[in-house]
């Protein structure tokens, strides 16, 4: 193995491209246009050459190869955060694909900070990513869909693609390519399954007004209640964020509020699901015994605490972005697909049984 360079002083230094040439006993010249593939050089000279880049650990400087024309192709990825499961699922999923079709991933977050946002899709841009995708849960008001249509006008202008992906549609005017699942759908599924076992008075953890994730959930709840002839009870809808430890908090302080008036639960995410079950289970209450319990999006949890829930294709939701973005060839060209969602029955929902003199009527029937 060679000795990387070192300074004056004895200590190790960047490896340059002249470090590289005079390793591999050819000229500077040579070296750039071996590492841009732009020169067709004999397999031997080309051999000497990616050895001594090896040995020497050399990366070829970026602004260097910008400049000279050659950029790697890419897509970037932009989450909120990425230690939520839901958006490590979904950034593996560009991932896989970008890797198949032979591109490198770039990753920022933005903590839902709209000015970082703002910042690493310059950077990004600057980077000629061939696709920018932005994942989470947001709140879709004026403001953002004038950024958001400024994001996507930008890009394209620069030969790339905006890809909203879990993210409501900026409508057909604007050049952006829309990927999202059917939360509205779903919640409306999960809800009716809880009404179909009897539950007539189902608590809903998660509200968040002004969120795009939640109130699509909160919309198919509600829409549920309604097709089954419930009543809309505002009691019956905790506001909190999709956090772990905020399931804990808002089950806690409807316990802590009065006498429990409801039999299940519909929490609008697993995560939330799995806070709420410890707070029950703090309460003496156990899942599916006393409160029956259902959450939203499956992530692998959700199997190990036996969650009744709804699956969301979060990897496929990344795979169909990249797709999509790589297969439009004109970049300003928008689209919009939407992914089914399907219910995963477990066993933290127990039927309510019937009344005995509805079951004696029944019996009659």
């Amino acid at each position: 193995m060679a000795r990387r360079p070192t300074s004056e002083d004895g200590r190790d230094r960047p490896t340059t491209i002249r470090d590289v040439a005079r390793h591999a006993g050819v000229s500077v010249a040579t070296v750039s246009r071996i590492l841009s593939g732009t020169y067709p050089s004999a397999p031997v000279t080309r051999h000497k050459v990616m050895r001594a880049v090896r040995e020497l650990d050399y990366v070829a400087n970026a602004h260097a190869r910008g400049l000279a024309g050659v950029q790697p192709r890419s897509v970037a990825i932009v989450v909120n955060s990425v230690t939520s499961p839901h958006y490590a699922h979904v950034a593996q999923g560009v991932q896989d694909q970008a890797a198949r079709e032979g591109r490198l991933c770039l990753v920022g977050t933005s903590g839902g900070d709209p000015e970082r946002e703002l910042a690493i899709i310059r950077l990004m841009r600057e980077q000629h990513a061939e696709a920018v995708v932005l994942v989470g849960n947001i709140s879709a008001d004026a403001a953002y869909r004038e950024r958001m249509a400024g994001y996507a006008r930008a890009l394209a202008l620069a030969g790339s693609h905006l890809v909203l992906c879990g993210r409501p549609s900026l409508g057909p005017d604007v050049p952006a390519i829309v990927v999202e699942y059917d939360n509205t759908g779903g919640a409306h599924a999960i809800t009716s399954h809880l009404i179909a076992a009897g539950h007539t008075r189902v608590l809903f953890l998660g509200r968040r007004d002004g969120y795009s994730t939640p109130e699509s959930r909160l919309a198919g709840y509600r829409a549920a209640l309604a097709a089954h002839g419930l009543p809309h009870d505002p009691g019956l809808e905790i506001e909190g964020t999709m956090e772990r430890h905020e399931g804990h908090r808002m089950m806690r302080r409807r316990l802590d509020s009065g006498p429990r008036d409801f039999t299940a639960v519909f929490a609008s995410n697993d995560l939330i699901a799995a806070g709420a079950r410890q707070a029950l289970r703090e309460a003496g209450l156990r899942v599916p015994d006393d409160i029956s319990l259902a959450g939203f999006d499956d992530l692998p949890p959700a199997a190990d605490i036996d969650l009744t829930t709804v699956h969301v294709q979060h990897k496929e939701l990344g795979r169909t972005a990249v797709r999509l973005a790589l297969e439009s060839e004109t970049p300003g060209t928008a689209k919009h697909v939407l992914l089914g969602t399907r219910l995963v029955i477990r066993d933290s929902v127990r039927p309510i049984p019937a009344p005995p003199d509805a079951a004696r009527a029944a019996g009659r029937l």
